[in-house]
């Protein structure tokens, strides 16, 4: 039958016998659980640690660029004109206009900005909360620069710029030109220090891989 304590040390000596019920002790796959989100935890933290260690070297060595007056002026307008896709959507206004194009194509266009725009900055930027490297009001030049109000990760001027480059190249005759001008629109960001290396990378990243995709599924001209 059951066995009752008697005395205090008596019922040391007891649960020291007894395996103590499930809602005591911590069950073996909560502990691996826990153990594997720790690892997970800190291989992450390292991962972040890493990139912020690039970010910061590469924007040390672009400081030596930003005090050259022809590089601010390419890079602040650059920068500008990827407020909005606006360069793009000029582009694509200036594309329907060419005789022998059908209008559609310009909408097409157009439409693969507004949608890559809205999945990038209400979606994929939502779920991060980097900081910017630095503020649109501590430009320390002449040159006018909006403030950004959403995460730094990823660039959505980089997205944009490549998702047109990739979507152009393909359907354009100066083909991989468009790949320069999308390049110094996302550098642009670097310059201005409105974002880190890394969310240039990231964002040309999901820009290819929506230019592509907008290819596939928008009728050619």
């Amino acid at each position: 039958g059951p066995k009752f304590a008697e005395t205090p040390t008596h019922y040391e000596q007891l649960k020291s016998n007894v395996s103590p019920p499930g809602w005591i002790r911590t069950p073996w796959h909560v502990t691996l659980n826990e153990s594997t989100r720790t690892t997970a935890m800190t291989k992450q933290r390292a991962i972040k640690e890493r990139i912020n260690d690039i970010d910061e070297l590469v924007d040390q060595w672009w400081e030596q660029w930003r005090g050259n007056a022809s590089l601010n002026r390419l890079f602040y307008a650059a920068s500008n004109l990827g407020d909005f896709s606006l360069i793009w959507h000029i582009v694509g206004g200036l594309r329907g206009l060419k005789p022998g194009t059908r209008a559609r194509s310009a909408t097409y266009f157009s439409s693969l900005m507004a949608a890559e725009s809205l999945l990038v900055n209400q979606g994929i930027k939502r779920l991060f909360r980097r900081k910017r490297p630095g503020l649109a009001s501590d430009n320390p030049t002449e040159h006018q620069l909006r403030e950004p109000l959403t995460s730094s990760f990823p660039s959505g001027h980089a997205s944009a710029a490549f998702c047109a480059s990739v979507f152009l190249s393909k359907r354009s005759k100066l083909g991989g030109a468009w790949h320069v001008i999308a390049t110094v629109v996302a550098l642009s960001r670097v310059h201005v220090k409105l974002h880190h290396a890394s969310d240039v990378v990231a964002g040309a990243c999901v820009g290819v891989v929506l230019g592509k995709i907008g290819d596939k599924i928008l009728p050619t001209e």
